[in-house]
């Protein structure tokens, strides 16, 4: 129908015309409530956003030279972060001539790996990056355990009367 023809129809229903096909010839217009349109809009917008899943990263440095209680702290700490469901960037900082010897770097970040295998799993592999090594970690995604029925149910014995 005619422009002029089509606006009348609109201000009779109270409504807006709006044009949703522009590049088709004729341009295609609707009769409807734009302000509900554009609310339902943002409304499914932010719904998809609230079922994304948003996994940050976090960062866990280390060094060669690392004792052995640190080294099981800082791993407990990524194991943590894992369960979470975070990323992890493990750093290996090299000061000096240590890094001449990055295979010491490499069996650390191997530990690492090995610690954590039941978390999370290698997502990029150890890699040179100028004076560190990097290697990222994910989060393992595996079914939800089943639980475990009550024990303490079937094993009560009856009370014997006495």
């Amino acid at each position: 129908m005619p422009l002029p023809q089509a606006l009348g129809r609109a201000r009779e229903l109270e409504l807006d015309l709006v044009e949703v096909a522009d590049k088709a010839s004729p341009p295609v217009c609707r009769i409807m409530d734009y302000g509900k349109y554009k609310y339902e809009a943002a409304q499914r917008t932010k719904e998809s956003r609230k079922k994304s899943a948003h996994t940050s990263i976090k960062e866990m440095k280390y060094r060669p030279k690392i004792g052995t209680g640190d080294f099981d702290t800082k791993t407990k700490k990524v194991e943590g972060f894992l369960s979470e469901g975070h990323k992890v960037k493990v750093t290996i900082m090299f000061r000096g001539r240590e890094v001449t010897h990055p295979e010491l770097g490499r069996k650390i970040l191997d530990n690492v790996a090995e610690r954590v295998e039941e978390v999370g799993r290698v997502e990029v592999y150890p890699r040179l990056d100028g004076r560190n090594m990097v290697m990222v970690l994910g989060p393992e995604k595996k079914a939800k355990k089943p639980k475990p029925a009550d024990a303490t149910a079937g094993d009560a014995a009856p009370a014997e009367p006495v």
